[in-house]
């Protein structure tokens, strides 16, 4: 008898863990969340296109929602701004031109229950660095002004998208 009040009791005092990205802490009913586009207050363009698509591939990622690009219809909405994207030199070449660039990403997110109109999770301040090696075709450092920036700036937007959605969506799951 002893015995068996101590196995009992060892099954019913579990330790809570469960492995990272596999939980949810959302109501039950939250099937559809919408996701309509982000808003984007930088003076980058087309980021927030980039952003936003990022954001409903990692929802989709997770296998449990549907994911519409509207309010209408959802039982929670993903609503958001980029305020800014700020980018900083952060490494010199020889000639004191600037050949590594920091961006850091200033955004604000919430998300609401539709049914409720309480907010489950929202973050006014989430910021995401990325630092990128600019590079001339010819191996040599690039001018911020020339072509090879703007390529790779396009790819650090995108790693740094990536990032962000990543975060964002793990923090509304796992209820960080």
């Amino acid at each position: 008898m002893k015995t068996l009040v101590i196995v009992a009791a060892l099954l019913s005092s579990s330790c809570g863990y469960a492995l990272a990205g596999r939980g949810s802490f959302l109501p039950a009913y939250i099937r559809i969340v919408g996701i309509p586009p982000l808003e984007n207050r930088s003076t980058f363009q087309q980021v927030e296109q980039v952003l936003t698509e990022k954001i409903r591939t990692e929802f989709i990622g997770r296998g449990k929602y549907t994911v519409v690009p509207e309010a209408a219809g959802s039982d929670a909405v993903l609503t958001g701004e980029i305020l800014n994207i700020s980018l900083q030199p952060v490494a010199f070449n020889e000639q004191q031109l600037a050949s590594r660039y920091q961006f850091i990403l200033t955004m604000k997110m919430t998300f609401t229950d539709s049914r409720t109109s309480m907010v489950l999770w929202s973050n006014d301040a989430l910021t995401f660095r990325e630092e990128s090696q600019l590079t001339s075709a010819a191996g040599g450092s690039a001018n911020i002004e020339g072509s090879t920036f703007f390529d790779q700036e396009r790819s650090t937007v995108d790693r740094l998208s990536t990032d962000a959605a990543r975060t964002i969506v793990t923090a509304i799951l796992e209820a960080f």
